[in-house]
């Protein structure tokens, strides 16, 4: 009797650059635990808590009664044009308290995961960007809450509204950036995490939050929009307040290319130090 010949097993094939295109791939593969992720951190924010969803509407009014009394009646300094004070200090608070919490839970993401990273493998860019998620809530409800003070002070958006989309994705893809670098940087050096408490803080009164950008001086407008938030907040502020607030296209354009180099960056650093994670965490 004759012995069949064993089949042919398929070569193996390593193509250089193989694993990279993988791993973007592999980005919507895992887009199941990306909503996990995602659904878990939301849950975690409000569950069991004493205040619950009610400290998201707290929180910018308070914000916004301070600045208010301390730049609007102590310091004197001007709203343009008819608009009220407050209403263009919570037209700010929005992107300021989305970036500032998003910036936190980014950064902060890889190490509060640290057991689910040193045991599974997915794609590690799934963590840092599923915590941008919640944040997203706290700010659907703060802009209800800006609708409703802007009903109190007789104040109604225009077509500018259509624009608000592109300038929150805007500072989602500024606090991405800046949170994978600090991210990955937390993994080796845990000190950071204490940087970004600090940086915040002092990033609130140098960013045109309690006050218009107008109020600074000419000359140093340009070199003060270097900060990305100056265009994203004077973005917000045009479009929610109906044009009321001016827009300055080349601060507009400077909060684009910071941004845009701040992505670009640091998924080029996060994607170079990934493969330590799992040994370093």
């Amino acid at each position: 009797m004759l012995e069949m010949p064993p089949p042919e097993l398929a070569p193996l094939v390593i193509e250089a650059g193989r694993g990279e295109r993988a791993y973007w791939r592999d980005l919507w593969r895992y887009r199941d635990l990306f909503c996990f992720l995602a659904w878990r951190d939301i849950l975690v924010r409000y569950k069991q808590t004493a205040f619950g969803v009610a400290w998201a509407l707290f929180q910018p009014l308070l914000t916004m009664v301070v600045f208010t009394l301390v730049f609007g009646r102590l310091a004197r300094l001007p709203a343009p044009g008819d608009t009220p004070y407050p209403v263009l200090v919570f037209a700010a608070l929005l992107p300021w308290q989305f970036f500032a919490s998003a910036l936190t839970n980014a950064s902060q993401s890889l190490v509060s995961n640290a057991n689910l990273i040193a045991k599974v493998y997915f794609p590690r860019l799934l963590v840092p960007a599923s915590a941008l998620m919640p944040c997203l809530v706290d700010f659907a409800l703060s802009l209800g809450v800006f609708a409703g003070l802007m009903a109190w002070f007789h104040t109604a958006p225009d077509w500018r509204l259509l624009a608000l989309p592109l300038f929150l994705l805007l500072g989602a893809a500024c606090a991405l950036g800046a949170g994978l670098w600090i991210a990955a940087l937390n993994v080796k050096y845990r000190d950071f995490r204490y940087v970004v408490p600090f940086a915040l803080q002092a990033g609130l009164f140098l960013s045109p939050v309690g006050f218009s950008s107008d109020v600074v001086p000419a000359p140093w407008r340009l070199a003060y929009s270097v900060n990305p938030l100056v265009g994203l907040i004077d973005g917000f502020r045009w479009s929610l307040l109906g044009g009321r607030t001016p827009l300055s296209w080349s601060a507009l354009a400077l909060s684009v290319a910071v941004t845009g180099v701040l992505l670009v960056t640091g998924l080029r650093y996060f994607r170079r130090t990934e493969k330590t994670f799992a040994d370093v965490i």
